[in-house]
């Protein structure tokens, strides 16, 4: 493996999202500089018509700023956005009434009710009377909530608000829909709901989304995906081709001595290992004939072993160098879903 931080391989899309139209969001050579901190350091990538796009990064990754910029909360420092044919730096007002933007943040007034916070928004853009009356039993119906419309949302489930958010962000028919870490705060049950309602949103409303998330589980339900690293975009493509791009198993060794181990397997096997806290990784086909072969050859230096097919966070590892999550932050302790794991004897 060798790790690159700055390389690109654009992967095909899937079927359900390949078109010959031009891009609906096209993001050119974005830089965004915080004083002595860059927050973005040159990125680019197209959004495609009716497409579930994510942007996958952690923590100080430049998702966020990339966000607030595609929003128009924020001006690069140079580089270009546009949305539907609107320049985002220039015409931030035109925009505005283009796009949905849902953010992590609350913006419902839980002391207001369900249609009282879908009136008021109503009303910054320009709906009026029975259009609006219309508009809002529509969006409530789409939403799953008409029957709750009198109630005070402060009286809603987390997901029931979330859901009003949502509903705030579509109510003047956006082409484009901005959602950062939509789903902060929910319980398991109300993320599969909302994810399942944003696929019906590209299938039959034929509404761009784009979705900011640290989340590989979340990630994994995008049509393509852009994954930052320190305001770098390190892999573009579907979450089908980027993990094919690892090939075979992915093996992690726990020693008392990582890096000796590794060493010597490098010399022996021929292959490449790298160390990562006080595990040996190793991508390598057909992981588990190799683990015997590896346990044999040095007994009683493995601890414990695991054998996994690759997921994004190992795109993640084999286009930078590292963990997703550094070893503070709050994040599974290993890459991968297990296939396996033993004591070897």
């Amino acid at each position: 493996m060798t790790p690159n931080s700055t390389a690109i391989d654009v992967a095909p899309p899937p079927q359900s999202v390949q078109t010959t139209a031009p891009a609906i969001i096209s993001v050119r050579d974005l830089v965004h500089r915080y004083q002595d901190r860059s927050a973005l350091n040159g990125v680019s990538f197209d959004v495609r018509p009716a497409e579930l796009f994510g942007l996958l990064g952690p923590n100080g990754s430049g998702k966020t700023t990339l966000f607030r910029i595609l929003s128009t909360l924020m001006v690069p420092t140079s580089g270009s956005a546009t949305i539907a044919g609107v320049d985002a730096v220039r015409q931030p007002g035109a925009l505005r009434r283009r796009i949905g933007v849902v953010f992590q943040a609350q913006s419902v007034d839980p002391k207001l009710t369900a249609y009282e916070n879908l009136w008021h928004q109503g009303h910054l853009y320009g709906l009026r009377g029975a259009e609006l009356k219309a508009r809002i039993n529509e969006i409530l119906t789409r939403v799953g909530l008409l029957d709750r419309a009198g109630d005070l949302v402060e009286t809603f489930s987390g997901g029931m608000q979330r859901r009003i958010e949502l509903a705030k962000g579509l109510l003047h028919h956006p082409e484009i829909l901005l959602l950062d870490e939509p789903t902060t705060g929910l319980d398991p049950g109300a993320r599969r709901d909302l994810w399942q309602y944003l696929a019906i949103l590209r299938d039959q409303e034929r509404v761009s989304v784009i979705v900011t998330t640290h989340l590989m589980e979340e990630a994994e339900r995008c049509d393509r995906l852009a994954i930052l690293n320190e305001g770098n975009l390190v892999a573009l493509g579907t979450p089908e081709a980027l993990t094919r791009e690892i090939g075979g198993d992915v093996i992690l060794l726990e020693a008392r001595d990582p890096q000796s181990l590794a060493d010597r397997i490098r010399n022996k096997f021929q292959v490449d290992a790298t160390v990562m806290d006080k595990h040996v990784r190793l991508e390598i086909e057909n992981g588990h004939h190799f683990v015997p072969e590896v346990v044999e050859a040095f007994p009683g230096e493995i601890q414990s072993l695991s054998v996994s097919k690759p997921t994004l966070e190992d795109v993640f590892i084999h286009r930078t160098g590292h963990r997703f999550w550094n070893e503070d932050a709050e994040a599974p302790p290993t890459a991968g879903k297990k296939k396996s794991k033993k004591k070897p004897s």
